[in-house]
């Protein structure tokens, strides 16, 4: 689920300032960009990411644009969170479960990140974010984008997930339309600002000259639709849902086992023919009806009965021992708890802990990306609503003591400083 989002009408700052991603709320314009640091504040450890001495001024709440901003602060980028006094991201008020105060929604795509707590309804609370030292060009998050027949209309994902057609196409065969399990919508949306802010930094780099970019949910899941997508615009097909399984590949989906459940991938006519290998069932392998996966989709439903009487005969842990080596794609169907202990999830580093100032120990999901120049494992946990006001006051902005006393006591800011 993401924040609504809707069109930006306007700029907060009469200097145009590159906003590298925001996520708007319906007629409320945000922005988020991305300068040069004027304090160079390398990760703890000392190694400096690719994006370290860039400052992303980040207006974005819920999920697609924090967690856009989220990979950005992982490749070394400051990242200025602005948040609302006493409120801040929705996200955090958003459980069962919380750890200490915060919601583990919140702690999930919050890290390495400084938030200053800031009403934008305050004029002074307006300077302070157009002081932001920042370069040309912004990024604008929305439901559908900034113009069009839809543009003014708010967007969730789970809106987004169904006016893309994402819910039409996913669920069992013979059931109703089915939302993802996670927002994934708003998580494409956030990796295709993070992959354009790439570009635009790129182009500056070149040019010289910053760039206005247009993202929203729509747009990014309709996109990702592939060759569902390419299936009705050349072909006609309208989609459909097929559960586990693939329309267009077989056997490609879930089995039940003998205590479980696994999921078989042969995308190959080779890997059809190891497949019956395993399952001692060569015969098969020998029928004209399966000779090819053009035949085998046209034959699929006795195909698969066949398969998944035999996969019911053995426990999931055995079928995959017997599948080892064959060079069939084959994988259980996991619950969380098995994710989190598998040895291949642990060796990519994709359990993250780090001390919270309130919550103590907090441990997230970690990045998916490794990079050889420098290691993930100097993350700064999620902030306190405001626990950086004061320090981005002081040393981004170099603002005096004085004036900072001002603007704390006009509460234009707030600040939540942890010692």
């Amino acid at each position: 689920m993401s924040a609504p989002f809707g069109r930006s009408t306007r700029c907060l700052s009469a200097r145009s300032p590159v906003g590298l991603l925001s996520q708007l709320r319906r007629n409320h314009p945000v922005r988020c960009p991305l300068g040069e640091r004027r304090l160079s504040q390398a990760r703890p450890g000392g190694q400096r990411g690719p994006l370290e001495g860039l400052t992303v001024l980040d207006l974005t709440r819920v999920l697609a644009g924090p967690f856009a901003t989220m990979i950005l602060g992982d490749l070394g980028a400051q990242v200025i969170k602005v948040e609302r006094p006493g409120a801040g991201d929705d996200t955090r008020t958003w459980g069962p479960p919380f750890v200490g105060a915060e919601s583990a929604y919140f702690l999930s795509v919050n890290r390495n990140k400084k938030s200053i707590s800031v009403d934008l309804k305050h004029p002074r609370g307006v300077g302070v974010i157009q002081e932001v030292p920042v370069s040309r060009g912004h990024t604008l998050m929305s439901g559908y984008g900034q113009t069009g027949p839809r543009a003014q209309s708010p967007g969730y994902d789970s809106i987004a997930s169904a006016v893309s057609g994402m819910m039409h196409i996913t669920g069992s065969e013979d059931g109703e339309p089915v939302r993802p399990g996670v927002a994934m919508t708003d998580l494409a949306t956030g990796l295709y600002a993070h992959g354009a802010v790439m570009a635009a930094l790129l182009q500056r780099h070149k040019t010289g000259r910053g760039v206005h970019i247009d993202c929203n949910l729509l747009s990014s899941q309709v996109s990702c639709l592939t060759h569902i997508a390419a299936n009705y615009l050349n072909g006609g097909q309208e989609a459909r849902r097929w559960g586990t399984a693939h329309e267009s590949i077989v056997p490609y989906q879930g089995f039940s086992t003998k205590d479980g459940h696994l999921v078989v991938a042969a995308a190959t006519d080779q890997q059809f023919v190891r497949v019956c290998n395993v399952l001692k069932l060569n015969e098969l392998t020998n029928k004209p009806e399966y000779k090819s996966n053009k035949l085998r989709v046209q034959n699929r439903r006795e195909l698969l009965h066949t398969l998944s009487q035999r996969f019911l005969q053995e426990k999931t842990a055995d079928w995959l021992r017997e599948f080892e080596g064959s060079g069939v794609p084959v994988g259980p169907i996991n619950n969380i708890q098995e994710v989190f202990s598998d040895p291949q999830v642990k060796h990519n580093g994709l359990i993250q802990e780090m001390e919270h100032p309130t919550a103590g120990q907090i441990t997230v999901p970690g990045p998916a990306v490794r990079f050889s120049s420098f290691a993930h494992d100097k993350a700064t946990p999620p902030p306190l609503i405001g626990q950086h006001t004061v320090q981005v006051l002081r040393h981004t902005l170099s603002y005096s003591d004085d004036v900072i006393n001002a603007l704390l006591e006009s509460k234009a800011v707030t600040q939540n400083e942890v010692s």
